[in-house]
């Protein structure tokens, strides 16, 4: 199997400032291995810049598994608070993909999200860990509530506020045709899963992520934007 990728990262309309993070920061491709990562910092300007960049940093160089690359990112923001403890507070959400072979891995904390597009069906791949997708859960409110629930944004999960965090793990085959999107809420705010897939299925990946980017900030873009697709291919 051949993999091709592509990544784009937008500060959005609104927003001063990008504190999204995102790896690899550019195209390529691999006939073996893949690893991308999408986090969305917070905790303010800076901040979250900065926990974002830090949490990327030290999952996109540990050699641990999917898992354990989150829990490293994790307590990298940790040890940079206890440097720091202006920055008390920052944290991010991350969303990991590890392919190796044809067997892919998720590791996840927050609400950014991964989706996978196979045979012209759109699926997400990942929970939100809102309050909002917490009360979707225990059948409180409806998924259309959700959307625009006033605690869709609360995260219960996020990486750099305590020392030790729940890392959610998802494994699944790679086939052929597959593409696979990662990208943080600033994307799945302003687009419908179903613009998305439909944007996803067409044109090169390198096209396709700031076609998703153009799509969120002509919505309004009152968030950063941050895509990352993975299309596996037959070779």
């Amino acid at each position: 199997m051949r993999y091709v990728w592509a990544s784009a990262t937008h500060r959005g309309m609104v927003r001063d400032t990008n504190e999204d993070s995102v790896f690899p920061g550019s195209s390529g491709e691999s006939t073996d291995s893949v690893l991308a990562i999408v986090a969305d910092g917070m905790g303010g300007h800076v901040a979250g810049e900065v926990a974002s960049r830090i949490a990327i940093n030290a999952a996109a160089s540990s050699n641990q598994s999917a898992a354990e690359r989150v829990s490293t990112a994790n307590r990298a923001i940790r040890e940079e608070v206890a440097r720091e403890p202006s920055l008390e507070g920052m944290g991010t959400t991350m969303t990991l993909l590890e392919i190796d072979g044809n067997v892919a891995t998720l590791a996840h904390v927050g609400d950014s999200r991964a989706y996978l597009l196979r045979d012209g069906r759109i699926s997400q791949l990942t929970e939100d860990h809102t309050v909002a997708a917490e009360y979707v859960a225990q059948g409180q409110l409806s998924l259309e509530d959700a959307a625009s629930h006033p605690q869709r944004h609360m995260l219960l999960r996020t990486l750099g506020l305590a020392r030790f965090v729940n890392v959610d793990e998802v494994k699944f085959d790679v086939v052929a045709g597959d593409r696979i999107l990662l990208c943080s809420d600033g994307l799945t705010e302003m687009v419908p899963d179903a613009k998305i897939a439909k944007t996803v299925a067409r044109g090169a990946p390198d096209e396709v992520v700031w076609q998703l980017v153009e799509t969120a900030n002509d919505a309004g873009g009152v968030d950063n934007i941050t895509a990352v697709i993975v299309e596996a291919i037959d070779q």
